[in-house]
């Protein structure tokens, strides 16, 4: 379970009040409105509140959600996943396993190897480039 604590003012501080909302409340952003969602530069997709590296710019792929999509982890033991039942619809919601932030929902309609999609918030995310 989640290792990085920090008060709720603390969470306020260091996030912009979208990526509050989206981290901490279980928000989502409209599809096709988010940094990365169509973004192609190779790197590090890490968990924007705690820096956790997440996902490998080599698993993204276009899903025609308008969300980052990816078909796995960079390691299954960075993030946890629960059972969402909200909007009338029963979702897988992923959350970083070292912080508990919201990063989005994880469905199982993504391509090989693994066919998993997992549909992730930007503003849950920061790319870091392989060039740095």
């Amino acid at each position: 379970m989640a290792d990085y604590k920090k008060s709720e003012q603390e969470w306020r501080e260091k996030l912009s009040p979208e990526e509050y909302r989206i981290c901490r409340e279980h928000g989502t952003e409209r599809a096709f409105s988010g940094k990365y969602w169509d973004t192609k530069t190779p790197g590090t997709y890490v968990c924007r509140a705690c820096e956790t590296g997440l996902f490998d710019s080599a698993t993204k792929y276009d899903s025609g959600t308008g969300w980052p999509s990816f078909y796995q982890p960079i390691d299954e033991a960075r993030v946890e996943m629960e059972t969402d039942a909200s909007l009338g619809m029963v979702r897988t919601e992923v959350h970083c396993a070292r912080c508990g932030s919201h990063l989005g929902h994880v469905f199982e309609d993504g391509p090989q190897p693994t066919g998993q999609r997992f549909c992730i918030n930007s503003a849950s995310l920061a790319l870091k480039p392989a060039d740095d």
